[in-house]
């Protein structure tokens, strides 16, 4: 751990914008964050107008002149929507033809076809981890919710043995995979290369989501016994469609941009040359924009057209798919210009300067200003987002394998104990008609587990790397 220890000289962080002291820093984040949690907890108000007016805050209490935190936030929002805002969309584009086509649905019924018994919580966990690569955890949920439901009554399983799985799988691939919103404002944020960032995301992953996943879900149906409430099974999204899409060619085309990337990764490594000509093309085939439009526009075919989707519904179907992600880009915006303000008023410097004189990890630092902001605000992109803005300076001087595992370390941190701040808490709560207590019990422990087991393994691999 001591190559990930912090020895970057306080000096070597940018020119702050303000002349605070570390004490007045240490209040105005504080102060700052607490704007934040105030804003989204008690008076709801919307994660976006919440970052925008704690990011002035900060800049305040820490003595900034008005105009440069103005600055220093618009630049910090347009430079993270430019960085990540089109892999969001495209990511949602491709999510929503795996829904609406049945392509989802089809995964779903093959692997269920061939499991059952002690197996069925391994087959549910496979398919959330499979179907929640591309889609938002949000959107996992809704889609997969009527598959548990379906599948705990008709094998009479406890809806814990069975849901506790697939929540996992989904829980997952939205806090360590991109392209997920948060890892990639992550990976922009320390400078991470993303194809690295999804390996080693992979290799934390499989042993996390098989702990708090199957494993941890012989515990929760112990805790809570309970059946799969009758009034929430809801209709399937591809019950009225002629035909769907093959499994094979359903599984390929969600996993083609991983494989890009990945390729992109192991070529970077292996051939470790800028003008070798197959690094050169699999730079271009394995960038995240490429890999995922490539991606989006075979699924047109293999997906769209597959289920007998006209030209009129395809295009309707890709517009319908943008409309929902409005929300999610600005608020990843505004948590860029609260990152970029953070750093702007030296929190960089005083990091550094305190992270030397505790002598605490970087890759455990990060993953506990996560935990920190995520029990505080409930969101894990929040979460993501600011404790990768408040640690970049750490990544200054860092290996590239290093940086990743400083993006899984914050990641592992976002999903840390969710609880009734957290909507995906109450989104659970409902669906299998549980009350706060049961809740608690099963998801919040599930997600703890997931955060704890994921900065474990991550720490693991810094030994190693």
């Amino acid at each position: 751990m001591t190559s990930l220890s912090v020895e970057i000289l306080a000096a070597d962080a940018a020119e702050p914008i303000t002349s605070a002291g570390n004490a007045q820093l240490g209040i105005a984040v504080l102060a700052g964050i607490a704007v934040i949690v105030l804003l989204i907890t008690k008076f709801k108000l919307h994660a976006f107008l919440a970052l925008t007016i704690g990011s002035l805050a900060l800049g305040a209490f820490a003595g900034a002149p008005l105009a440069d935190t103005i600055k220093s936030f618009t630049a910090g929002l347009g430079a993270t929507v430019a960085g990540v805002g089109v892999l969001i969309a495209l990511g949602a584009i491709l999510g929503k033809l795996l829904a609406d086509s049945g392509g989802a649905d089809q995964i779903v019924d093959t692997i269920l076809a061939k499991a059952s018994g002690r197996a069925m919580p391994w087959a549910m966990v496979l398919i959330a981890s499979v179907i929640g690569l591309p889609l938002f955890f949000e959107v996992g949920i809704v889609l997969l919710i009527p598959v548990v439901l379906l599948v705990a009554k008709r094998g009479n399983y406890s809806l814990m043995r069975i849901g506790i799985p697939a929540l996992a799988g989904l829980s997952v691939m939205h806090g360590l995979i991109p392209p997920h919103p948060g890892p990639l404002v992550a990976i922009d944020a320390v400078g991470a290369n993303l194809g690295v960032t999804l390996a080693l995301g992979l290799v934390v992953a499989i042993p996390t989501v098989i702990i708090a996943g199957p494993v941890f879900s012989r515990y929760a149906a112990r805790w809570v016994d309970i059946k799969a409430p009758e009034n929430m099974i809801p209709t399937r999204p591809s019950e009225d469609l002629e035909k769907r899409p093959g499994f094979g060619v359903t599984v390929a085309t969600v996993l083609l941009p991983v494989v890009l990337m990945l390729v992109k990764a192991l070529v970077d490594i292996v051939v470790d040359d800028p003008e070798n000509g197959v690094q050169k093309v699999t730079d271009v085939i394995g960038s995240p924009l490429i890999a995922l439009l490539a991606a989006v526009m075979v699924a047109l075919f293999t997906l769209g057209r597959a289920a007998g989707f006209t030209k009129e519904r395809l295009s309707s179907t890709v517009e319908k798919s943008l409309a929902p992600i409005a929300g999610v880009l600005m608020i990843v915006g505004a948590g860029g210009g609260f990152k970029q303000t953070l750093i702007d008023i030296g929190v960089g410097r005083m990091i550094l300067d305190f992270s030397k004189s505790w002598s605490i990890p970087a890759l455990l630092l990060a993953w506990l200003i996560a935990v920190a902001i995520r029990l505080a605000t409930g969101s894990a992109t929040v979460a993501t987002i600011s404790a990768a803005g408040l640690v970049a300076p750490l990544a200054e001087g860092m290996s590239t394998g290093e940086t990743a595992l400083l993006v899984l370390a914050i990641g592992a941190g976002s999903l840390f104990f969710s609880h009734v701040n957290d909507a995906g808490f109450w989104l659970v709560k409902e669906y299998f008609g549980m009350n706060v207590g049961q809740t608690i019990k099963t998801w919040s422990v599930m997600e703890t587990i997931i955060s704890v087991v994921g900065i474990v393994f991550v720490l693991l691999l810094s030994l190693v790397l």
